[in-house]
Formats: structure tokens, C-alpha cells, sequence
């Protein structure tokens, strides 16, 4: 099967599977598989979600985003601590 898209898609779709290390076509089937699966979301955890979201509209203290950067860079880095242990 032959897909056309436009020159910009086509470029991302190429970088964006090189960065996985897998082929566009591969890539192009798992984005399609996002859309097909039904999602099922547990009703506690809407409601664990909202709580937090009170929480952080609230005052609550929160992560600043630079640290959350940094620290989602680091994935897989076996010598990084979890945010949450810092």
C-alpha cells in the first residue's frame, strides 16, 4: 500500500522513525493502532487525577518544569534518581 502525504509529513514521519529506530512503515502502523484501540479509563483514577488537579489549583507544591525536563531527559539513566526520590 502506497500512502501520499505532503513533503513536511513525510520528513517527520522519516526523522521520527530513525529516533525509534524503526521504519516509517512501522511507525505509521502503531500511530494507526492508537486510534483502533478502545480505551478503557478506571473511574478511580478520573477521580485520583481531579484530586490532584484540586491539590495543584490549591497552592499545592509542585515539580518546576525545568526539573521535570531534566529529569524526563534522563530516562533509562540507571544513575539518575527518580524525581520523586530527590
Amino acid at each position: 500500500m502506497n500512502i501520499e502525504v505532503d513533503e513536511r509529513t513525510a520528513a517527520v514521519l522519516r526523522d521520527r522513525s530513525a529516533e525509534l529506530g524503526v521504519t516509517v512503515s512501522e511507525l505509521v502502523s502503531d500511530l494507526a493502532m492508537l486510534y483502533c484501540d478502545s480505551v478503557v479509563v478506571d473511574t478511580d483514577d478520573i477521580a485520583e487525577l481531579e484530586r490532584r488537579c484540586k491539590e495543584i489549583v490549591s497552592g499545592a507544591t509542585t515539580v518546576p518544569h525545568e526539573q521535570v525536563v531534566h529529569w524526563m531527559r534522563t530516562w533509562g539513566d540507571v544513575a539518575v534518581s527518580a524525581l520523586h526520590e530527590q
